[in-house]
């Protein structure tokens, strides 16, 4: 068996064992790496630093002071900041940029031991749904339809996270979710993508986009790896204000612990007018494999659910237009000279932002405008409140909500073309980061073209335990799914 077919599980018990070094691993993922280069997942590789710290890794599992996630080879979204080495959001404005300091989340997982393979590909800024807006260029999906050698999108924004963790290029991988950027990209390419609850996972260090919806979490390859992962990075941080002091549990321990008595929530307004049959269909077949093992389905509303998509892109474009401000060409990344300051600005910023993002920082400066601010911000805030209330009041009915976790499988590079239909991939994900609970995305099947298909779990707040409890029950109803190997 090839070493970058273990999972993390895996890895981690036969390195304790010393069936192999975490060196020979790291080897082993770097060749991969090497192999897989057309599908765009890293925009920059680190060999030697994997290597010298996979030797480190190697000197504590001799003595056997290994860490949770002692010798693993990790990828390293580009919106976390890793110190002196490339990050850039994946933004032609940050050209250049090597940070002096280290995200807290990517301190946490060097702490548990992991080894860092390089920086993965990713929409800019986190703005997308297809990892088309990269500066870098798009990332193709390792999975194919039936019969036809077409290139698919791996989803947004994390979808070289996404890509590289399906293709075996890296053993798990760091990712953002914002809007469903997480768990859009891993049901499109047969992975498991957790969103934590907002404040469980600290922020520091890590590229803002909007600042009361970014979370970070895992991308893995199986239930297990993602409560590995999220173990590892989750923690409280002086650092980020809106990190919370809750301990964080052994999130492992948690699987496989019967579901039985389980409220699974279906919610009405979750089957929109044009629904696919399949997501349909795959939908109830979920409901069902927890019926089975023991978990009551009861149906639930949602009322506000259809304003959510609305709200959210009024909600995360005014957040990044004030993020976004810092860009300036003056102090760091690219700096395109102009006749006086404000000039320099405005060109730096012009050839620096692509067009998604420039789109979106003015819709965002527009609805924080002196005339519109009521009229579209603090409305969106109100309806905000008013997506949490729903859930707050489902919570007393259900433990759990079951939905799909997106309206499609993966789609081809350059089919969407809509800014808008573009953001109806987040209709079933952006309810909830506006309402700040965990979300889990599992898959669960494939479509009638042989591609991917996840289901999504949402949880109680800072509850990701019965998440994983309830992804490992439908993981183990549905099967494991891996993209067959064309390269």
């Amino acid at each position: 068996m090839s070493l970058t077919n273990l999972t993390i599980a895996q890895a981690r018990a036969k390195l304790r064992a010393k069936e192999f070094s975490a060196l020979e691993l790291t080897e082993a993922y770097i060749a991969a790496i090497e192999k897989a280069q057309f599908l765009n997942a890293y925009i920059v590789t680190t060999p030697d630093q994997a290597r010298a710290m996979a030797k480190a890794s190697d000197a504590k599992l001799a003595k056997g002071e290994g860490g949770a996630l002692e010798g693993i080879p990790l990828g390293i979204k580009d919106l976390f900041a890793t110190k002196g080495v490339h990050t850039q959001a994946c933004s032609h404005v940050l050209d250049g940029f090597k940070p002096g300091y280290e995200s807290t989340v990517t301190q946490n997982l060097w702490d548990a031991g992991a080894v860092m393979l390089g920086k993965l590909n990713m929409d800019e800024f986190a703005m997308g749904s297809s990892n088309e807006t990269s500066y870098y260029g798009p990332v193709t999906n390792p999975w194919k339809r039936k019969n036809s050698n077409a290139a698919l999108v791996p989803g947004g924004s994390s979808g070289g996270s996404a890509s590289a963790v399906a293709a075996h290029i890296c053993a798990a991988a760091t990712a953002t979710d914002t809007g469903g950027s997480i768990r859009q990209p891993a049901a499109f390419t047969g992975t498991v993508g957790i969103k934590p609850t907002y404040g469980r996972v600290s922020r520091w260090g890590t590229i803002a986009f909007a600042s009361s919806l970014d979370q970070a979490g895992p991308i893995a390859r199986d239930v297990r790896d993602a409560a590995i992962m999220l173990k590892a990075m989750a923690s409280v941080d002086d650092k980020d204000t809106t990190s919370v002091d809750l301990p964080v549990p052994d999130y492992e321990a948690a699987l496989g612990k019967p579901i039985k008595g389980l409220r699974v929530g279906i919610p009405k307004e979750y089957r929109p007018e044009g629904l696919s049959s399949e997501i349909n269909a795959l939908w109830d077949k979920g409901a069902r494999w927890l019926k089975e093992q023991g978990a009551e389905i009861v149906e639930i509303s949602l009322p506000h659910t259809k304003y959510a998509l609305p709200a959210y892109y009024i909600v995360a474009p005014a957040e990044a237009s004030s993020n976004l401000a810092r860009y300036d060409g003056v102090r760091y990344g690219l700096r395109v000279p102009g006749d006086d300051l404000i000039d320099t600005y405005e060109r730096t910023r012009a050839a620096g932002f692509g067009r998604e993002v420039q789109r979106r920082v003015m819709v965002g400066t527009y609805v924080l405008s002196a005339g519109y601010y009521d009229a579209y911000y603090v409305k969106a805030q109100k309806v905000r409140t008013l997506i949490k209330r729903d859930f707050d009041e489902a919570w007393s009915k259900v433990d759990v909500v079951l939905t799909p976790a997106t309206p499609s499988p993966a789609f081809a590079p350059g089919e969407i073309t809509d800014p808008v239909e573009m953001y109806l991939n987040d209709i079933f994900t952006v309810t909830v980061n506006m309402a700040g609970l965990p979300g889990i995305a599992v898959p669960a099947g494939l479509s009638e073209s042989g591609l991917p298909l996840g289901l999504q779990l949402i949880g109680k707040p800072f509850d990701e335990e019965t998440l994983f409890r309830t992804a490992a029950a439908i993981e183990q109803a549905a099967g494991k799914f891996t993209a067959p190997k064309w390269w």
